[in-house]
């Protein structure tokens, strides 16, 4: 039973160290800013793509889908919502919330299997980043990427 636990966690997805990983990346970009409406789309690009490039460097044949808001603080509140569709046994997620005393951060973490579908709902007035990185994929399967801002 031992190798058999220590063989899937060679082979699962890890939520914890992923979750670790995506919180550093948020804490380089946001730690010690403030909101400013200007720099939303570079910190949202940044947090995706240092995320992505730390999530890769794992060294793991998996495909990763990030998401990223950042909005500012405000007696509305900030709502998100995700669905997925997938398999439990080899796909994965996990949500990093992230705060300061002038803006909110979210950031989604999807690492999908072969056939998971993937949505994101944002009802807050922000910008919005999506990135994704397909590692080896069946020919036969077709994924696609859509990214979004809200107005």
């Amino acid at each position: 039973m031992e190798e058999y636990h220590r063989h899937c966690d060679e082979v699962g997805f890890n939520a914890e160290e992923a979750h670790n990983i995506v919180k550093e990346c948020v804490d380089g970009v946001l730690g010690g800013e403030d909101y400013d409406h200007n720099n939303i789309n570079q910190w949202t690009a940044s947090i995706v793509e240092q995320s992505l490039t730390h999530l890769v460097k794992l060294g793991k044949a998996y495909k990763y889908i990030v998401t990223c808001a950042v909005v500012q603080k405000s007696a509305y509140g900030f709502h998100t919502a995700s669905s997925c569709f997938w398999d439990t046994t080899s796909d994965g997620t996990c949500t990093v919330r992230w705060e300061n005393r002038t803006m909110n951060c979210g950031v989604s973490l999807c690492r999908p299997g072969w056939s998971a579908v993937v949505r994101f709902g944002l009802t807050a007035s922000s910008a919005c980043q999506v990135q994704v990185i397909l590692l080896t994929q069946p020919p036969e399967l077709e994924l696609q990427a859509r990214a979004t801002t809200p107005g």
